[in-house]
């Protein structure tokens, strides 16, 4: 089985394996405390129906309003600000969901945007990380010839050190100023980071949503969009020194393997009509003037031939094309039994001239 099969099994299985271990893991950790949350606003819907006497249908009624009512309270979502930060969501494909279109012409308008947007976000991202670690390979070059170090290249090793650095220096940064801005705990705070930088975008948590943010606090959004869009060049240049590299495995197999192929075509035997040095060289060609190559045998390259000539002339100079120097030809030699074996009648042909003088020439 080929090497780039056998890879994309593997990665199948552990994905998969990893899969089932993750909702194994989650559904230990909050399964018991999502029957917990249902208990608690049981009784609370229950305790507020009681109180008010409220009927299904207007409780459900206010858990619309409610729900309708949380985006406006960051105020117009669809004015310029609002409409640029739902764009970033979308390029980025973060999708936080805090602002979806209602309309049948923007849902439409999503859908192209997102098909132009999403492939040109990833290149551009894609190429600001490559600068970035080529901006990484240059500094740690410096910082290494003013150490007098012997290896001043910047290995593999020391890029994935100083972009893991730069993107925690990132998180840490980011999570500080949200959770002055937004009053959540730091823990939270780096939790938001961490799902926006990856592009997941659960939702659960989004900058923005309070207190008319979108029009009342402008460096706070700009602060916001340049924190995610500096964030996601750096992760992209994380992304492109590791998981790149295995991306681009199998296409560096096949075209091994191709090559490999073009090799052994370009190299293929034909033994009709060639003559078989005892080094393993194949030297084929037509006897005369027909041919382009002069080649001369020495007594170390004695040849066995298999033209139909009959003998080696003293006088004739004998010329040859290179074909291909095989390792091991004895699969392609029949061999015959003694008794098989018809050998000539009439006196014996006297063996081809040496030139002790004269090499192949190829």
């Amino acid at each position: 089985m080929k090497k780039q099969n056998v890879r994309t099994l593997s990665l199948i299985v552990c994905t998969f394996t990893y899969l089932l271990i993750g909702a194994a893991v989650f559904d230990a950790l909050e399964s018991k405390t999502e029957n917990q949350r249902k208990v608690v606003l049981q009784e609370i819907q229950a305790i507020v129906r009681r109180k008010y006497n409220i009927s299904d249908e207007d409780f459900r009624i206010m858990e619309t309003v409610v729900l309708k009512s949380e985006p406006h309270r960051a105020g117009q979502q669809w004015k310029f600000t609002g409409a640029f930060y739902y764009a970033t969501t979308v390029l980025t494909t973060i999708g936080y969901g805090h602002s979806t279109p209602s309309t049948i012409a923007g849902k439409l308008f999503t859908m192209c945007y997102a098909m132009i947007g999403i492939p040109l976000g990833l290149v551009m991202f894609q190429s600001i990380g490559e600068r970035v670690n080529r901006l990484s390979s240059v500094i740690i070059r410096s910082v290494k010839s003013s150490l007098h170090c012997r290896q001043t290249a910047a290995s593999e090793l020391d890029l994935i050190c100083v972009v893991t650095t730069l993107s925690s220096l990132t998180i840490a940064g980011g999570a500080a100023a949200f959770s002055r801005y937004e009053g959540w705990s730091y823990f939270d705070s780096v939790y938001y980071c961490f799902i926006t930088l990856t592009t997941i975008g659960f939702g659960d948590m989004v900058a923005l949503q309070k207190d008319n943010a979108l029009s009342k606090k402008p460096e706070y959004v700009m602060f916001a969009l340049i924190f995610i869009l500096f964030g996601l060049a750096i992760v992209a240049a994380s992304l492109n020194l590791l998981v790149l590299r295995f991306v681009t495995m199998n296409t560096e197999d096949e075209r091994r393997d191709e090559a490999q192929a073009m090799q052994a075509l370009a190299g293929a035997v034909r033994l009709e009509g060639d003559v078989i040095t005892a080094n393993g060289s194949i030297l084929s060609g037509q006897m005369g003037h027909h041919c382009t190559e002069t080649t001369s045998l020495d007594a170390d390259d004695t040849s066995v031939c298999s033209c139909h000539c009959g003998c080696f002339t003293s006088n004739s100079r004998h010329r040859f094309t290179v074909r291909r120097s095989p390792t091991q030809i004895r699969h392609l030699l029949p061999v015959l039994p003694m008794h098989e074996l018809h050998l000539p009648q009439g006196p014996v042909l006297p063996p081809p001239a040496i030139y002790p003088n004269h090499r192949a020439s190829i």
